[in-house]
């Protein structure tokens, strides 16, 4: 059987943590929490994961080792956790919204709240999954910054850009980093099946396109075994991201340029 979409999903938020080495993985949402199990069991076996309370746990999930407030606090602030988010808004140059949609003082809908995105932007890594893109998330301007891009951290001085960092932004058409020169949003890849145009009709704002645009890496058999039965045997993340990957895609798409609707 062929990879799902929501397999190459997981393999790409998996990808997040590559080489981050002894750091504290944070995966916030189905997919992502699948992808830093999967990256644990394979290229990335230094990394920490938590319980969520107080515990760092095994791959069974049997307890290894305690990890109070006060420990997780740290490592926040000293740069060795990598969290991915997710994020209702974001804009071309990384800033995040999960606080409110609409004006501050009159919002068309209250959401989470700032929670700890400052935070986490600023003293740690983090990535962002988005389960659906489209032009309601990647817009041209956040109608309120939770999360810190990189113009903003850029703003702020080298106080706030030290530790700051969003190594990718993964969705249900492809992956994003800020690889630019002006670390502006970057089509990193494209899963099986999709197209530049459909990412840029699905995008608020000039996105920067390479010259080739690779499709997301496949799961190896090795990686699907363990996806379907091992981590996660009753198949939740389909739930998540349904629908099967479109065949046909090997290799790289020849495109140039930017793209992008250049409005909500």
């Amino acid at each position: 059987m062929s990879p799902t979409l929501a397999e190459y999903c997981v393999i790409a938020c998996a990808e997040a943590w590559r080489d981050n080495g002894e750091v504290l993985a944070s995966p916030m949402g189905l997919i992502p929490s699948i992808g830093a199990r999967l990256a644990k069991r394979t290229f990335s076996p230094e990394l920490l994961l938590t319980d969520g309370e107080a515990m760092l746990v095994g791959l069974d999930g049997t307890p290894e080792g305690w990890l109070p407030y006060r420990q997780h606090l740290t490592m926040v602030t000293g740069g060795r956790r990598h969290v991915m988010m997710g994020a209702n808004q974001i804009d071309r140059f990384g800033n995040q919204n999960i606080s409110c949609v609409g004006d501050w003082d009159r919002p068309r809908r209250q959401l989470l709240g700032v929670r700890g995105a400052p935070v986490n932007t600023l003293n740690n890594p983090t990535s962002y999954w988005i389960p659906k893109h489209s032009p309601r998330v990647f817009v041209g301007k956040v109608d309120m910054v939770c999360g810190v891009g990189y113009d903003r951290a850029a703003a702020a001085g080298p106080s706030a850009t030290r530790f700051h960092r969003i190594p990718r932004v993964v969705t249900d058409l492809g992956v994003f980093d800020f690889a630019t020169s002006d670390h502006s949003m970057r089509l990193a890849s494209l899963h099986p099946g999709v197209t530049v145009e459909q990412v840029g009709e699905a995008t608020g704002f000039e996105l920067h396109v390479p010259a080739e645009v690779p499709y997301t890496r496949e799961p190896s058999p090795a990686e699907l075994k363990l996806i379907r039965e091992v981590i996660d045997p009753k198949g939740t993340r389909d739930r998540e991201v349904p629908g099967a990957a479109r065949a046909g895609t090997t290799g790289t798409t020849g495109t140039t340029g930017t793209t992008g609707t250049g409005s909500r």
